[in-house]
């Protein structure tokens, strides 16, 4: 009886481990998507297309990127103007691309999107610092969004 009940148990944990890789990967997703935008305008990218076409994604997951990534296209030039307003010393055009992208992504999901509280989006924009960024990059960022998240 109590095996089974540990059985139960490891399986919601599993569920719940799956479910939360899902959601990196799909954050992940939108990063690179947003990361394109950085250089070409969205009519112009081949990439989303293909991605909708050609994935692993499950229903919900999905349908996040799909809300999220059609929200910062939606809103492209004015998240742009957010983040350049809350980075001390900088210029867009200074801006490594990566670090751009990822606090577009959290502009939008700060102002527009509005589903998880700060603490947990400058979480996630930490992560993908970490990732696809340079050393300095998270500390960086954690401080651009305290300003955005302020303003």
């Amino acid at each position: 009886m109590k095996f089974k009940k540990i059985c139960a148990i490891l399986d919601v944990l599993n569920l719940r481990g799956v479910k939360l890789m899902s959601r990196i990967l799909a954050r992940e997703t939108v990063f690179k998507l947003t990361f394109e935008l950085c250089f070409h305008k969205p009519e112009d990218s081949c990439y989303y297309e293909e991605f909708l076409k050609d994935n692993n994604f499950d229903e919900e997951n999905l349908a996040f990127i799909k809300t999220f990534y059609e929200g910062i296209v939606a809103h492209f030039d004015e998240l742009k103007d957010i983040v350049s307003k809350n980075i001390k010393g900088y210029t867009l055009d200074r801006l490594f691309k990566v670090d751009l992208a990822i606090l577009i992504m959290v502009a939008y999901e700060l102002k527009f999107y509005k589903e998880n509280p700060v603490k947990i989006v400058a979480n996630e924009a930490v992560e993908l610092a970490k990732k696809f960024s340079t050393e300095k990059s998270y500390s960086f960022i954690n401080g651009v969004i305290a300003s955005i998240a302020k303003n």
